[in-house]
């Protein structure tokens, strides 16, 4: 089996749904994946609160953010293991930008 490791990153720009976002894709990371996030910045023109859950768990919730600023949610890596769901969401419908850096390691089978 061949690992692959790809550095990406990945935006949303300008959200108004208030509704849970899958920013990396539904299905992502796939069974056999594994993310190791470095970065989440949000950029808001409101003041919402943005929740980041991990497998069905809170792993961030943000103190209401300062509209028109941008601010790293992160203060260490955040991994998210395969076949299991990543979300943003922002507490009210306020315009806000998501961008992500992170490394995707995957595992491939070879002949």
């Amino acid at each position: 089996m061949a690992v692959v490791n790809e550095y990406k990153f990945v935006g949303i720009d300008n959200s108004t749904t208030g509704g849970a976002l899958t920013p990396m894709g539904v299905g992502i990371p796939g069974i056999n994946e594994t993310i190791i996030i470095k970065s989440i910045l949000v950029t808001s023109a409101g003041t919402p609160v943005v929740t980041i859950t991990n497998n069905s768990i809170t792993t961030i919730k943000s103190k209401a953010l300062t509209a028109n600023e941008t601010t790293e949610l992160l203060t260490q890596p955040l991994i998210v293991e395969g076949n299991t769901s990543f979300t943003v969401q922002s507490s009210t419908a306020d315009s806000f930008d998501v961008a992500i850096s992170y490394l995707n390691i995957k595992k491939e089978k070879t002949d």
